[in-house]
């Protein structure tokens, strides 16, 4: 990990630059894919399951006894973990149902809104090097809360053209209502076209692969929502003189092992404290299972040093991480400077992976800097917001005056008369 002291201002546009992303090349590969899908559905998604995942398979549905045989599959103690990690993840996303609160504008004008949820929504969870049933509980629990009708989960098989146990119990656990062994680009375009076998979604949910996510912003164009853009995954740590160097060191490994192009990034106010660390995650480095996958992540990070902490609270908005843990003494006057970031952890004794797992919060979080402007998956990504009005005659009478002005203003004599004939017959 670089270390830089005290960055001049000017340099914070390149230290902000994440691992080069570039997925335009692989555009015309995913669009053949996605085109060849919509044209010949589930034989394409047979020939594509054959050719990417290595196995045939004639019927792409995981059955209800498959389904019901993964629980047993499934070690008791995992079991047990899962379902508090729902539990908790249920507890924080039912609080963000909100009861409809009508508003009178004015005498007689009422006006409202109502949460609907998105009837059919795709849940894409990868298969690669970890089963991710943590993202399951993610996706699937607030879409159930939601109200959601049909919620879809694909993943890919493996060569014995079977999921792992963990997501398919997770899944049942939480409410999915259909499982399909498919993966990569293939999944994303059988949910936006929809095939004989799997429906056609209204919205895509889930992380993937490079060629899973050049599928989802193809989608979008299509017509389909998606949960958000996505890059690869990061974590910026604050850490001030009380942080155990061990604790911190850990923190940034927990997010380098996810892959290759992650990036870990370490603000702190000493060169002291930056060199410590950074020998701490060395040692640590060396004895995780994923080193190779890790160490990759750990050359595309880096250590800024800042003196004063409202330098660092600057570049952390800049930065806009995905994860931000703070771990200092004032870590709730710190993030009250902080207008950028998908999930806080606040304190010496909050690891991100809380939040990966069973804390409650969502980690579907926006990364390469889409903090900016985009949240978290919550409650709200599922449901849609219906607006409600209704005018007593009073209320018609009040209101109806403003509107024939602006109408005719605007030359849209039908809206006009559409309040005139009306005011005419109270």
């Amino acid at each position: 990990m670089r270390i830089h002291q005290n960055p001049d201002r000017e340099s914070w546009n390149t230290l902000c630059q994440r691992p080069a992303n570039d997925l335009s090349n692989l555009e015309q590969t995913v669009r053949m894919v996605m085109n060849t899908v919509r044209d010949n559905g589930d034989a394409a998604l047979r020939d594509y399951t054959a050719r990417f995942d290595g196995v045939d398979l004639d019927d792409f549905a995981v059955s209800p006894e498959a389904i019901a045989a993964a629980g047993d599959q499934v070690p008791g103690e995992l079991r047990e973990a899962i379902q508090t990690a729902k539990r908790n993840i249920e507890t924080f996303h039912r609080s963000q149902q909100t009861a409809p609160e009508e508003v009178e504008t004015m005498p007689g004008v009422r006006c409202w809104r109502e949460s609907r949820g998105i009837d059919r929504v795709g849940l894409y969870i990868p298969g690669g090097t970890a089963p991710l049933f943590s993202t399951v509980l993610m996706l699937a629990v607030p879409a159930a809360i939601a109200g959601c009708k049909e919620i879809v989960l694909c993943s890919p098989p493996n060569k014995e053209g079977a999921i792992h146990p963990a997501i398919l119990y997770t899944a049942d656990l939480c409410g999915v209502t259909k499982i399909f062994r498919i993966g990569g680009s293939q999944a994303i375009a059988a949910m936006t076209y929809g095939t004989d076998t799997v429906p056609k979604m209204y919205k895509i949910f889930g992380p993937g692969n490079a060629y899973v996510t050049v599928a989802k912003q193809l989608a979008s164009m299509e017509g389909l929502a998606i949960d958000m853009p996505a890059g690869p995954s990061e974590v910026l740590v604050c850490a001030d003189a009380g942080a155990k160097d061990t604790h911190v060191a850990a923190d940034l490994l927990s997010q380098a092992e996810h892959g290759h192009d992650s990036q870990v990034v370490l603000l702190t106010d000493t060169p002291e404290k930056a060199a410590s660390v950074k020998a701490e995650v060395l040692r640590q480095l060396a004895e995780l299972p994923r080193e190779a996958l890790a160490s990759e992540s750990i050359e595309n990070s880096f250590t800024l040093v800042f003196p004063d902490w409202n330098d660092a609270a600057d570049f952390v908005d800049a930065y806009a991480p995905e994860h931000l843990i703070l771990s200092m003494e004032n870590a709730r006057d710190f993030a009250g400077k902080i207008s950028n970031a998908g999930s806080v952890f606040l304190g010496y004794h909050t690891p991100e992976s809380v939040g990966d797992y069973a804390s409650g919060t969502n980690h579907t979080l926006p990364t390469y800097g889409y903090a900016r402007q985009y949240s978290g998956v919550s409650l709200d990504s599922f449901v849609k917001k219906i607006t409600f009005q209704e005018l007593s005659p009073e209320g018609l009478r009040n209101i109806g005056p403003t509107v024939e002005c602006m109408a005719e203003a605007e030359q849209l004599h039908a809206h006009r008369n559409a309040v005139s004939l009306r005011l005419n017959d109270l």
